[in-house]
């Protein structure tokens, strides 16, 4: 029989949407958050047609389509000379290849619709402010205990409901830097993109940038090799860090370099991904999103993975006892989490490519028409995920 009621430890967007996918299936949902509200973290994000098409099924998606925006196309460029090296179609293009919109917003847009709904649904309830006592299922700070079918980890990198879950995968620092940054839509120099999202590719850096509409801003990325001194997502590096920051994009386009100079409050985040491990404990504890198998973002699916993990979870929990569910559960996600890895492991090398390996890098992309290269996504936009 389907679970009767699940604790969500996380209000985050694996975890809210959760709570959507098991009230679809009539599964009721209380969501634990230590935080005593949700704040703005994490600036811009990209939803893939495989996210927004489960965003459109759990009734979220008209609440993005007025304030997002569908790039016309991602470009790869050189950080240095400027010159376009490849291109795929977004847009319509998306629309029509992949069944679903392409769309970039800020973090906190996408967030918020996911709470509306969570809010309209008489099956979820959220609690800010509060905890879960893990072992025993129950709400600690003051509210009636309750117990639980399920304890779904949805807490990110640093889980705590990894302890219920013997085997599970540990953090590890991946020797990369994020700094994330916007810059107002208005003062943003001419070399940026209005309508798409950019890649400028460097040795061993990168930069990514897309406009955020509802911000009337540029979501700006700036990954470089780093040491990890913090786990917090809005932290701002220190001088030092800034100044080994700048020297990876040492040899890069002037107009980019005075735009990072000036990013002096950029936040400061250190890239950790998941080692291997167990994702449950085989009865009545799951991890999900990146508590389970967070990753470098040089696929951009971070946020896609949550919602996937999310929609089939509460698909095969509730159609099957969970023992089952958990193992088919981890059988079908791993395979594609683990594919999605090495993706991302080859964008990283190709993006940070140096020397004779960037001039081949080069020459092969620009060979390829655009249509070719959307053809290699079809795999991770075309999923259709059950649920």
């Amino acid at each position: 029989m389907p679970i009767k009621r699940a604790a969500i430890i996380g209000a985050g967007i694996a975890g809210l949407t959760a709570a959507l996918a098991l009230a679809r299936h009539g599964m009721e949902s209380d969501i634990f958050e230590q935080a005593e509200a949700l704040t703005e973290v994490g600036a811009g994000l990209q939803i893939s047609p495989n996210a927004s098409r489960i965003l459109d099924t759990l009734g979220v998606l008209d609440a993005l389509r007025s304030v997002w925006l569908e790039p016309e196309e991602v470009q790869l460029v050189s950080g240095a000379s400027l010159r376009q090296i490849a291109s795929v179609p977004c847009g319509n293009f998306a629309r029509q290849r992949w069944g679903a919109p392409y769309g970039t917003a800020h973090r906190a847009t996408l967030q918020k619709a996911l709470l509306e709904a969570v809010a309209a649904n008489a099956l979820c309830t959220l609690h800010l402010g509060r905890r879960i006592d893990l072992e025993n299922r129950t709400m600690v700070d003051g509210i009636a205990g309750r117990d639980f079918d399920l304890a779904i980890g949805a807490d990110g990198v640093w889980s705590k409901t990894r302890s219920l879950v013997p085997g599970a995968p540990s953090p590890l620092f991946s020797g990369n830097i994020a700094w994330r940054f916007t810059i107002p839509e208005a003062s943003a120099p001419a070399i940026l993109n209005r309508s798409s999202v950019t890649a400028f590719l460097g040795r061993s850096s990168h930069l990514v940038c897309y406009p955020i509409r509802e911000n009337a801003a540029f979501n700006m990325v700036a990954i470089v090799s780093g040491s990890s001194a913090s786990h917090d997502w809005d932290a701002t590096g220190s001088k030092a860090q800034r100044e080994n920051m700048l020297r990876g994009f040492s040899g890069w386009n002037d107009a980019i370099l005075h735009m990072l100079e000036r990013q002096e409050q950029a936040s400061f985040w250190p890239l950790y991904e998941m080692g291997a491990g167990r994702w449950h404990n085989g009865n009545d504890a799951i991890l999900i999103g990146d508590a389970a198998h967070a990753m470098m973002p040089f696929a951009a699916q971070g946020a896609a993975m949550a919602i996937e993990d999310a929609f089939e979870l509460a698909g095969m929990v509730a159609t099957r006892p969970l023992p089952e569910a958990f193992d088919l559960y981890e059988k079908h996600r791993a395979p594609r989490i683990a594919r999605l890895r090495q993706r991302a492991a080859f964008n990283q090398f190709a993006y940070h490519a140096r020397g004779p390996i960037r001039m081949a890098r080069d020459l092969v992309l620009s060979l390829r028409p655009p249509q070719s290269l959307a053809a290699d996504m079809d795999w991770i936009y075309g999923y259709r995920a059950i649920g």
